[in-house]
């Protein structure tokens, strides 16, 4: 008797979870999709103009970092498979038939390897920036840079340099709000 009524509410609760798994992964997945095209763009390009043998800019810190980045960014691209993941388990959700729902236990499971995932790639991501960041501070505070008799043109920071740290910036905008996502679905699904 008792389950009856519990029926519906139980089915429009997994109805509302279900919508929220597809929006949430849906906003989640073109946040980092956009940011990370973008921040893959930069990267790319920096990679082709400053890290050539032979250029000026060239710097081993430098490189380091722009290695970090990329790594990032290929963290970035499992959060996105996840993000999508999220969408498609939402839709699962909605099956009538409840052999073809995921268990709540395997969901949590995929939620938690998001959160893992955007976790390190963060953590890889501010790495790279830093490395960077502190290449362009040495290159920028050396007395070379500071003196005008001898104008050497690899202590000048450019205008890619500072592009490389907006896109690693993005990066970990994007990773954020993969975890952002990630923890709200965790949120709402211990609440059922």
């Amino acid at each position: 008797m008792s389950q009856t009524p519990n029926a519906p509410s139980s089915s429009s609760n997994l109805r509302a979870i279900a919508q929220t798994f597809r929006l949430a992964g849906w906003i989640s997945f073109w946040i980092q999709l956009v940011l990370g095209v973008v921040s893959g763009i930069i990267v790319l390009l920096f990679g082709i103009f400053n890290q050539r043998a032979g250029s000026p800019n060239n710097n081993p810190g430098t490189g380091f970092g722009v290695f970090l980045a990329v790594c990032g960014l290929v963290i970035l691209g499992v959060g996105i498979y996840l993000a999508y993941r999220y969408t498609r388990i939402g839709k699962q959700l909605e099956s009538s038939n409840p052999s073809n729902r995921p268990r709540k236990s395997e969901t949590v499971q995929v939620l938690r390897l998001g959160l893992w995932v955007n976790l390190g790639g963060i953590l890889v991501t501010l790495l790279g920036a830093q490395a960077i960041v502190g290449t362009l501070v040495a290159r920028s505070i050396s007395p070379q840079a500071i003196t005008t008799q001898f104008f050497d043109p690899t202590r000048i920071i450019s205008g890619l340099d500072m592009l490389v740290v907006q896109a690693n910036t993005n990066t970990v905008s994007a990773h954020f709000a993969g975890l952002v996502g990630s923890l709200w679905l965790l949120n709402r699904i211990n609440k059922a």
